[in-house]
């Protein structure tokens, strides 16, 4: 174990190292901010994995979640009684359909502010410990409630108004959103305890990974802040952005500019068939890719027996996976489940490996854990692409499109630095 664990903290520095290497202005990295960031994340992954509160604290929060998707099946037997009244559900119905609750859930909540103040102040004090842009920090917090389109589109002013630097730091970050109404649906397949570990981690190294690969520097008068919108109608709630530097200018021009709220139930109703929408996205891209690559397994087959994508995404991702701190033989396992992540979805080994992840070590199934609970992967570049497109100029969205290797980068980089500062505390 000490061997694995030493590797493991040598890893964490590889992956560091790689960020420095790749780096665009290397002069212009804040050390400072970057070190800060990384004590309060290693204090973070101790707290919610080794100290006894703050796994307390973890278990309550993934209980509350699987007691959301309980309730869901409610509403889901109303309508789909033998769906759910069988011994064994099936992967939609257990882990998609409850996304038609909770997502309207966290939209109530943005409606009705609680989610705005959060990000507000999570947001601002992030910014003040961390010495990170105001925006760049509301963005990586947003992150933990909101998907990238969404975290996007409710941001579109501020965009528009950036540098085309601070675009990239954004579609950067982007790569490693998670959308906490769907957090659910990860509980039901994976440990919830590292599920919800893992958001705040990918948080804090998004904005980590961004300041390595990409530093820019803000001026005063560029630095924004956010105000976001709920999910279902982002263009109407986006709110203006303060362009002096002062706060309180900022939330005058907000409140000038912001238009009459929808009614709540034209919101509820929009925000449920966004949830409807959500749910045949996902299940059509699981279906999708998952035929994809049995139908690549069968043609590679053909040429050799032992050739398979799980062997070849194990020998691309063995060094990353061995520096976790594993043996040989987990490490190669290990690898080919982050290679698969990364060309298709995490949902797509979470239904791989659900029903075997309690069998697995306490490190690997926390490391494993960690590294799919993010939306890095190659679908994820079009997306982000895409949302920029409809929201920026062609200057910027050319530079974010140039920088497709960048953000995958940043998206790789990020899962395994999670994964391997939380893994420091689990063996």
């Amino acid at each position: 174990m000490v061997f694995n664990l030493v590797v493991n903290i040598i890893g964490i520095v590889v992956f560091i190292a790689i960020a420095y290497l790749f780096s665009k202005q290397k002069h212009a990295i804040h050390w400072r901010s970057v070190g800060i960031m990384l004590v309060l994340e290693v204090l973070l992954a101790w707290f919610l994995t080794g100290s006894q509160v703050g796994v307390d604290a973890v278990k309550a929060a993934a209980d509350g979640f699987t007691w959301l998707v309980n309730v869901s099946y409610d509403g889901i037997s109303f309508a789909l009684a033998s769906w759910v009244n069988v011994k064994q559900m099936d992967f939609v119905t257990s882990s998609l359909l409850p996304i038609l609750l909770i997502v309207p859930l966290f939209d109530i909540l943005t409606y009705i502010g609680v989610l705005p103040w959060i990000i507000k102040w999570v947001g601002r004090g992030l910014a003040y410990i961390t010495g990170q842009p105001k925006f760049e920090s509301f963005f990586v917090v947003e992150m933990m409630f909101l998907g990238n389109t969404e975290a996007l589109a409710v941001s579109q002013l501020q965009l528009k108004q950036m540098k085309a630097q601070r675009n990239l730091t954004i579609a950067m970050m982007s790569m490693s959103c998670v959308t906490a109404s769907i957090l659910g649906a990860y509980i039901k397949m994976m440990p919830g305890q590292f599920i919800l570990t893992a958001v705040p981690m990918n948080v804090l190294n998004a904005a980590i990974i961004a300041a390595i690969l990409n530093p820019v520097e803000v001026k005063p008068e560029e630095d924004t802040i956010a105000k976001v919108g709920g999910s279902a109608a982002v263009e109407e709630t986006t709110a203006t952005t303060e362009t002096s530097g002062s706060e309180t200018l900022a939330d005058e021009q907000v409140k000038a500019a912001k238009p009459a709220r929808e009614p709540f139930f034209s919101f509820l109703g929009d925000s449920i068939l966004g949830a409807g929408k959500l749910i045949l996205i996902i299940a059509a891209n699981v279906i999708a890719f998952v035929a994809l690559a049995k139908l690549i397994d069968k043609l590679l087959g053909l040429i050799n027996t032992n050739l398979s994508l799980e062997n070849i995404f194990g020998v691309i991702m063995f060094p990353f996976a061995w520096l976790l701190g594993f043996n040989a033989h987990d490490a190669f396992q290990l690898a080919s489940y982050m290679g698969t992540k990364l060309v298709t979805n995490e949902f797509v080994v979470m239904g791989e490996v659900t029903g075997k992840v309690s069998t697995f070590s306490p490190h690997f199934r926390a490391v494993l854990t960690v590294f799919l609970t993010s939306f890095a992967n190659f679908s994820t570049v079009g997306m982000i692409i895409g949302a920029f497109k409809g929201i920026v100029d062609r200057e910027k969205n050319d530079l974010i499109s140039r920088n497709v290797g960048y953000m995958l980068l940043s998206g790789i980089l990020v899962s395994l630095l999670s994964s391997g500062v939380v893994g420091l505390f689990v063996w």
